[in-house]
């Protein structure tokens, strides 16, 4: 009740209570899966928000004021949540990133978390989602790392799919190559999302 009378009174005006309602019932059936059960309530709360969120951007009720993109892999636990972050730190808010898995696992991969760890970016707090319609329906690029059959394509969005090995399983040398490969194309990525908005070149 109380996630719900926040949510509300954020999105006053944009949905009604039985459409918020509605989707953190959604949001708490589909986040079932997930492990850390002590935390399973925020998560529940972030993850209806960020839905609420992304669907009145797709119903443009509420502006955009940076590019969005989404990151689709499996499970949500290696290389999204890596592009994700990494994508972040070099944005510095100049974009907003959204992550997502066709499959979600119960939680990141731990060699992920600390290879992004090495190099300043803490994903911690993160967890896997999985991918909803509003998610792809809101983002200006969506990105898939070896699922680009399972997401919804819409007009007018960028799509791209990045041949990436699967850290899931690999010693943690392995997963700092791919967390540099991952940085490498979110360093272009970023690059030519701001170029499409005549804003500045990354740093």
């Amino acid at each position: 009740a109380h996630e719900i009378a926040e949510l509300a009174a954020e999105f006053r005006g944009v949905f009604a209570l039985e459409t918020i309602e509605r989707y953190v019932s959604e949001s708490i059936d589909r986040m079932a899966g997930a492990r850390l059960t002590d935390f399973l309530p925020l998560f529940v709360h972030r993850f209806a928000r960020e839905r609420l969120r992304a669907l009145a951007q797709s119903e443009d009720k509420i502006t955009k004021d940076v590019p969005e993109v989404l990151f689709v892999c499996v499970h949500n636990a290696g290389r999204s949540q890596m592009a994700a972050g990494l994508l972040n730190r070099r944005a510095a808010g100049r974009v907003h990133v959204r992550t997502a898995g066709t499959d979600p696992a119960e939680e990141i991969n731990p060699a992920v978390v600390e290879a992004l760890a090495e190099v300043g970016v803490d994903v911690a707090q993160e967890f896997p989602k999985p991918l909803t319609d509003e998610f792809v329906r809101a983002a200006d690029a969506v990105i898939t790392m070896g699922c680009g059959d399972a997401c919804p394509i819409y007009p007018g969005k960028r799509y791209e799919d990045w041949e990436l090995e699967d850290p899931a399983g690999e010693d943690l040398e392995t997963v700092r190559r791919i967390r540099d490969e991952i940085d490498r194309r979110a360093e272009g990525l970023l690059a030519q999302l701001l170029a499409g908005r005549g804003g500045d070149e990354p740093t």
